[in-house]
């Protein structure tokens, strides 16, 4: 009613004095005084919150203080400055935690962002951009609610601006949708993204080549299928180029990209290869850069590992050492790419085993057991497994470095957690195998111990029982080592301890290596036995000290014996005598 009084009331006629009319236009300019003091607050305060996100320690209280709910509608805001700083903010919240991340879907910000994403200017694109992939990134929920409010689309698009930093902002968020699984990644490759990819990895900027190229190895890892769709975009021929480049990081996603499309099958792995990658690759395991390295020996090791060829072409090309180089420098879990290197190579041949010991690879795989870490002793004990495995020359080469005792040792450990009993399985195979092969038996004499486990000691007598007994020497040798003393003890050892024990347990007699007629251990043990005099392997048996002691109590000197027996017979004559005087008397 108010308003309609105030329409209907008339309105004052117009002043005729001057000042009056000069009023206006100063009322005017008060007016959007306010309104710009309200948008500069408003600049102000999203630009106040976007600093106040970029610390961790401020995030909690923004999100007590219900921030999110204040900055959405900032991104409806007609100032284009404002609407920047607002989705700033939001996608350095939503970059904090999953959480905060969930929050930002819960809002229905992303469709809103998504739609605005074609028509706003360069800077609102790099910032939407953002939070697109500071929402992404943390899982594959996440993800899939950035897909279903149709970002795929506008991010492809965004790759096709003339923009730089738009493109690399479009690209970093599809990479970390793609990420994740198999579904997202196809869903990214479905929306036509590959091929703007590969474009973009060709311009020059050096962080558009960094990020593009990340995406590719993202969208590659999946499965062979993802990989075939990168490699039919013709993505091979360009990362392969830029192998050579001075820039670190960019050679760091090059090689982890060709790695991830290599992996899958033998033809990836044979286009890869085709592109020319040697012997530029081999270069990558001598830069300065740590990870260069890393991603520059798993792309080797996903190429050794498909056929013998590829492996061959590695050793031709002169891998073997630039492998036991990084290997030897590396430390920790950065060996690992270099250790299943020398092993999937090694693992196709008696040639290729060799080379692998020629170029002195076995050294660094020996003291790779002396690693803290678990899962890398696993790998040289594998590795050497595959070298020693094929031939008595190979074992020789391998067990001459001390690696059978190394071993032996990490057998005997305790088994603590999973993988403690991964490595320990590991182990025992690959111990197993060497000593399947193994003919030198210095090299074996240290693993004759009570405490070695039934199911190793086996393998290491049964060798023996090979050798000995066409080897005088060796037979002689063993004796004085004290190998055939042990093996005696191992044997009591054996036979007092109760046929069955305690699940896991490694000690002799377990029930999976009873002890007896008819199996391999006790018939290892009886050969070694023939190959020596009765005599010989009775006065090495446990107790046969106290047996000789017990003979001395009984026994009694050839002298004692011969006065014992003149004794009597001078008293037997004595007695003989009396009675023949005594007859006539009688008589």
């Amino acid at each position: 009613m108010a308003s309609r009084e105030r329409e209907d009331s008339p309105s004052p006629p117009p002043s005729s004095n001057p000042q009056s009319q000069t009023q206006q236009p100063t009322t005017a300019r008060a007016i959007q005084a306010h309104f710009q003091s309200y948008e500069k607050s408003r600049l102000v305060f999203a630009q106040t919150i976007a600093d106040l996100a970029a610390r961790d320690a401020n995030i909690v209280v923004l999100q007590n203080a219900g921030v999110i709910a204040l900055l959405k509608p900032l991104l409806a805001d007609t100032s284009p400055g404002t609407k920047q700083a607002a989705a700033v903010a939001i996608g350095r919240i939503a970059n904090y935690s999953p959480e905060l991340g969930g929050l930002v879907v819960e809002a229905g910000i992303l469709r809103q962002l998504v739609t605005d994403l074609a028509e706003q200017n360069r800077f609102f694109k790099k910032a939407a951009a953002f939070v697109l992939r500071a929402v992404a990134k943390h899982s594959i929920a996440l993800a899939q609610a950035v897909v279903d409010s149709g970002a795929l689309i506008a991010l492809c698009a965004c790759l096709e601006e003339f923009d730089p930093g738009v493109k690399e902002a479009a690209s970093w968020a599809l990479g970390y949708i793609a990420r994740h699984s198999a579904e997202l990644a196809q869903a990214v490759v479905s929306s036509g993204a590959v091929p703007l990819l590969v474009l973009c990895n060709q311009e020059p900027e050096l962080s558009l080549k960094r990020i593009s190229a990340s995406a590719l190895s993202d969208i590659s890892k999946h499965s062979p299928e993802l990989a075939q769709a990168v490699a039919d975009a013709h993505a091979i021929p360009f990362l392969t180029q830029l192998i050579t480049s001075p820039d670190a990081k960019l050679k760091r996603q090059v090689c982890s990209a060709l790695a991830q499309i290599a992996k899958h099958s033998i033809d990836l792995a044979e286009t890869v290869v085709d592109a020319e990658i040697f012997p530029a690759v081999l270069g990558t395991l001598q830069d300065a850069d740590p990870f260069v390295r890393k991603h520059g020996a798993t792309l080797l090791c996903e190429l050794a590992k498909h056929t013998p060829e590829l492996a061959q072409l590695i050793v031709n090309t002169g891998g073997i050492a630039g492998i036991v180089h990084y290997i030897t420098e590396a430390e920790g879990a950065n060996k690992l790419p270099g250790i299943m290197n020398l092993g999937y190579i090694a693992a196709f041949g008696e040639t290729l085993a060799a080379a692998v010991v020629l170029g002195k690879g076995v050294i660094p795989l020996a003291q790779a057991l002396n690693d803290k870490q678990d899962h890398v002793k696993a790998a040289a004990a594998w590795a050497l497994g595959q070298i020693g495995r094929h031939s008595p020359e190979h074992a020789k080469m391998v067990a001459e470095q001390g690696v059978l005792l190394k071993m032996l040792q990490i057998l005997q450990q305790p088994s603590e957690d999973e993988i403690k009993q991964d490595l320990k399985m590991k182990t025992k195979r690959a111990l197993k195998s060497i000593l399947e092969k193994t003919l030198a038996l210095d090299t074996l004499d240290p693993l004759l111990q009570l405490s070695t486990p039934a199911s190793i000691f086996k393998y290491v007598i049964a060798q023996f029982a090979k050798v000995l007994p066409h080897d005088v020497a060796a037979r002689r040798a063993f004796v004085t080592s004290g190998g055939l003393q042990r093996v005696q003890e191992f044997a009591c050892a054996l036979k007092q301890a109760a046929p069955v024990v305690t699940a896991g347990s490694e000690s002799p007699g377990t029930a999976e290596n009873t002890y007896g007629p008819g199996s391999k251990l006790y018939d290892s043990i009886k050969a070694v036995n023939e190959c020596y005099p009765e005599e010989i392997v009775r006065y090495y048996s446990p107790g046969y000290s106290t047996t000789l002691l017990e003979k001395i109590d009984t026994f009694k000197s050839e002298e004692q014996t011969a006065k014992l027996g003149a004794r009597s017979a001078s008293s037997k004559k004595g007695s003989t005598m009396n009675m023949s005087e005594k007859e006539p008397v009688a008589a």
